[in-house]
């Protein structure tokens, strides 16, 4: 049965505003706001409708099938959970640690994946409200409409994607759900052919990122007040970080910041996760609400994913985007950035830096040739952690003695933020909700702040102007106010003569 408010119980007094689904996201949600009997919000929450089942039906299954079933959970960055899984194998077949040309290509791979996941977000899903407005056109809130009024913007986001898609393809085997990671290593090299056609539009990309870098920063610096406190609440922050506390998406240890930038704890291995976090479930979403253990259920929510990333870090380990990340942070005035649509600025310095890893890399001998399998006593299970482009994944394995999966437990980034999207909905309709009509930019507002977290909320993916969206306004005896509804052409019509 898929969880909503009608099957709980309605406080006397409230109405309901539904939106559903939430659009230009990949996968399905929706948000509920209850109003009271003077329009002011008393409850807002973000519902994730779909179950996947993952962690079940994975158990059984010989556990080298893993890294390719589990990609299947996404068409949008597969790859991160590929290498997830196979990271997590490694510490079965014993590979610790794998080959020097496995591990570089496999940080090819995943710095390939980050970089066009961000690429597709920024350009196709939020540069249309960041461009033209949240209350702008609603037919104009497309790639189509960026294409038509800046095209030199959108030719960049989807050439950006393509080579980020390349680099896939060049060390995977496929765009999409590729084979090239196994556990214990890789089962291919990069091809010389690959890399030349890689090495050749390289520089190009750079110099483009450095442009989006420069889209995002001057969007803030155009409307600071709108950037700084949009969706903004304090939160602490996760992420993984290198040894010496450089930015790393690939592998290192587990960092905690509180609100403050203070250190909650560091250096943390991904193996002792289940110290760190733990997972709250609510009667109304199927997914789960992560919180770390010491701070408590209450206080121990946080943030992942480049907004976590970029200021938990010391420095960012290439410098182009270090000099980027310094103004970044130069911008907070010593404190942290907490508004929501700060991810968008900090997604485009880490796609900045994956572009340098990604040059850095390609020019390494080690992609071309070198033992690529690597192996030692077997182990019964292993954690594998990464940062995917929207925050900490983790992947868990359990492993019989017949090789046989027995326990799987995932926490998915998207997962992570669950309470942060939760409160950021909940900011921007307290302050922009009226309660008094429907209107699509109104709503809208709502869903520019779920779109900032770049959510997989069930890892499917959309076609162009095909997500209707339907809002229904309820009073607390069930009685139909009113009803709109977004049409698959963009329009958005009210429908009061539809029955509730």
């Amino acid at each position: 049965m898929t969880p909503s408010l009608e099957t709980a119980a309605q406080p006397q007094g409230l109405r309901r505003v539904a939106i559903d689904p939430v659009s230009r996201v990949e996968g399905h949600g929706k948000v509920t706001i209850l109003l009271d009997d003077q329009r002011r919000v008393q409850q807002v929450r973000l519902h994730i409708v779909e179950f996947r089942g993952f962690e079940k039906f994975i158990e059984g299954r010989p556990y080298w099938e893993v890294p390719v079933m589990v990609q299947r959970l996404c068409g949008i960055c597969p790859v991160s959970h590929h290498l997830a899984a196979s990271k997590a194998l490694d510490h079965v077949v014993g590979a610790m640690p794998i080959t020097p040309s496995a591990l570089k290509i496999r940080r090819l791979m995943h710095y390939g994946q980050v970089m066009q996941s961000h690429a597709l977000h920024f350009f196709h899903l939020s540069s249309p409200d960041l461009l033209f407005g949240f209350d702008s056109e609603v037919n104009l809130r497309n790639i189509v409409g960026v294409a038509a009024a800046h095209p030199d913007i959108a030719k960049k986001g989807v050439l950006l994607r393509k080579f980020g898609q390349e680099v896939i393809r060049a060390t995977a085997g496929k765009r999409v759900h590729g084979t090239g990671s196994v556990p214990g290593g890789m089962n291919k090299h990069v091809s010389a052919a690959d890399r030349a056609m890689l090495l050749a539009d390289v520089q190009q990309m750079i110099a483009w990122s450095k442009d989006a870098v420069h889209i995002a920063k001057t969007l803030h610096a155009q409307n600071p007040a709108l950037y700084d406190h949009f969706g903004a609440m304090r939160s602490h922050m996760l992420s993984l970080v290198r040894a010496d506390g450089a930015l790393e998406l690939y592998d290192g240890v587990i960092r905690a910041r509180d609100a403050d930038g203070a250190l909650l704890f560091d250096g943390a291995s991904d193996q002792g996760y289940l110290d760190l976090i733990e997972e709250e479930v609510k009667p109304w979403t199927y997914m789960k609400f992560p919180f770390l253990k010491s701070l408590g259920r209450e206080h121990g929510w946080y943030r992942v994913g480049p907004l976590a990333r970029v200021q938990n870090c010391d420095f960012i380990p290439s410098p182009l985007a270090e000099s980027e990340r310094r103004e970044f942070i130069d911008w907070g005035r010593g404190q942290p950035l907490h508004g929501s649509l700060a991810y968008h600025w900090a997604r485009m310095v880490e796609l900045l830096h994956c572009m340098e890893v990604i040059a850095e890399l390609l020019d390494d001998p080690d992609i071309l040739a070198g033992e690529l399998m690597a192996s030692g006593p077997r182990r019964h299970g292993g954690v594998g952690v990464i940062e995917a482009p929207r925050g900490t994944l983790i992947h868990h394995y359990e492993v019989g003695d017949d090789d046989l999966v027995t326990r799987c437990n995932l926490i998915v980034s998207t997962t992570h933020n669950n309470q942060a999207m939760n409160e950021a909905v909940r900011s921007v309709a307290r302050e922009y909700l009226d309660g008094h009509e429907l209107t699509e930019g109104l709503l809208n507002h709502i869903e520019v702040a779920i779109r900032a977290y770049d959510p997989c909320l069930s890892c499917a993916t959309h076609a162009l102007g095909k997500m209707p969206l339907e809002v229904t306004l309820v009073d607390a005896g069930g009685v139909l106010v009113d009803r709109v509804e977004k049409s698959s052409e963009g329009g958005f019509v009210h429908r009061l003569e539809a029955g509730p």
